[in-house]
């Protein structure tokens, strides 16, 4: 392999002409849109494990009504069992008002920096990062999959 096919594939090389500082501002970017999916997962998971402790519930109910309890088991279905996680809204509906809100927006202005600035190429600065700290020619720090 030459030197010149020892580096990032060409979806991962700046445009020419493209600064430092922009390269580093779409790193910025691109870190805050993979923290907003991470809140996103933290969102989902959110629904999941309220989900799960509303169907765990039944189980509850179950047991207080076989220990003579009907009284706490009808409150426990009456006061919790199904109730809104904040007024009006149940985990789903947060998720969907998120990704309308915040989410989907932030994912398609993104987009459109990048391709307006950088041709659409992503994760230019981690490209130019792993090229800066891997060791050329050695095997374990090849620059592209597939590369010997």
């Amino acid at each position: 392999m030459s030197d010149e096919d020892d580096g990032p594939d060409r979806a991962h090389q700046r445009p020419a002409g493209m600064s430092d500082e922009t390269v580093e501002a779409l790193g910025a970017l691109s870190k805050a849109l993979e923290t907003t999916e991470r809140a996103r997962g933290a969102l989902h998971e959110f629904h999941q494990l309220t989900g799960g402790a509303d169907f765990e519930l039944d189980e509850a109910v179950r047991l207080l009504r076989e220990a003579g309890h009907d009284k706490y088991a009808d409150q426990v279905e009456r006061e919790i069992l199904g109730r809104n996680v904040i007024p009006g809204h149940w985990t789903f509906q947060i998720i969907e008002a998120y990704d309308a809100t915040y989410y989907r927006p932030f994912t398609t202005l993104e987009q459109q920096i990048r391709q307006d600035l950088a041709r659409g190429r992503r994760h230019l600065y981690e490209a130019e990062l792993k090229e800066a700290r891997r060791t050329r020619h050695h095997r374990d720090h090849t620059a592209r999959p597939g590369s010997p």
